[in-house]
């Protein structure tokens, strides 16, 4: 791989971002949204409860580290879409640009845009509602990994799945996060959820982030054991969703799939 063509794919879209503030707006406007929402839900929660237990770190916490994840995976998706809306995706492949580049690319996207979103995040919270995430100790640092690496392999097999259906199929990929939501234990304990729904969650990287730091807010302390597994799971995962992307690129060149590509159709 040659960085300098992995950089010319970021600078595709910093250019995208620079020239248009609806697209640099979105990073800024949801995350603003729902740290206000949720900062008031979890004040009122607080005014109401009985006292000792901060609602802030359990449940806003929780509802921005979820919206970090979605962020990760938006980057990558993103970038991947600005190339099928604006037709330019047969002109990359018909580019010297390998497979791992362009993907090394929207990867590196997902990296800056998400982090912009976090450290938005981290200073309204903070400054409005007295979220740190310090309070969650050194488990912060392999939660907020874990959920970075899995939020890449989402918008890695996002872009696949989009790549092999057609541009068509892109409504499949924004409800991931929220489908995924239920079973990855962000708001309460796997054990509350049905046996059917428990093997499903326990296959989920995000669901052991969770689990520790709940544990942690409620007084006890983070299992970094089930945090290394999660890390290492993530990380699977990630390997996967390359591989995934990779055999479908070959599977749409073969077959002369990608050549074809348009808007109207998912076959």
């Amino acid at each position: 791989m040659k960085m300098r063509r992995i950089g010319a794919i970021v600078l595709r879209q910093i250019y995208l971002l620079r020239g248009s503030p609806t697209r640099v707006l979105p990073l800024f406007a949801w995350i603003a949204i729902d740290v206000m929402l949720w900062g008031f839900i979890t004040r009122y929660l607080n005014a109401i409860a009985s006292p000792g237990f901060d609602f802030v770190p359990a449940m806003l916490g929780a509802v921005l580290l979820w919206d970090f994840l979605s962020r990760v995976m938006q980057g990558v998706t993103m970038a991947f879409f600005e190339d099928v809306w604006s037709r330019n995706f047969l002109g990359i492949f018909a580019s010297p640009l390998s497979r791992a580049e362009y993907v090394s690319g929207l990867v590196l996207t997902g990296i800056g845009t998400s982090l912009v979103g976090l450290a938005v995040m981290i200073a309204l919270a903070s400054s409005a509602f007295g979220l740190s995430f310090l309070s969650y100790g050194p488990a912060i640092i392999p939660a907020l990994l874990v959920l970075f690496l899995f939020g890449i392999a989402l918008g890695v097999a996002g872009s696949a799945m989009v790549l092999r259906l057609g541009p068509a199929a892109e409504w499949l990929i924004w409800p991931l996060p929220a489908v995924l939501s239920p079973f990855a234990s962000v708001f309460y304990p796997i054990s509350t959820l049905p046996v059917w729904m428990q093997p499903i969650s326990l296959a989920l990287p995000p669901s052991y982030v969770f689990e520790s730091l709940r544990a942690i807010t409620n007084g006890g302390h983070a299992n970094y054991t089930d945090l290394t597994f999660a890390l290492t799971l993530s990380l699977g995962y990630l390997v996967a969703a390359a591989a995934f992307f990779a055999h479908v690129y070959r599977v749409c060149v073969r077959t002369g799939l990608i050549a074809r590509y348009s808007a109207e159709s998912v076959s």
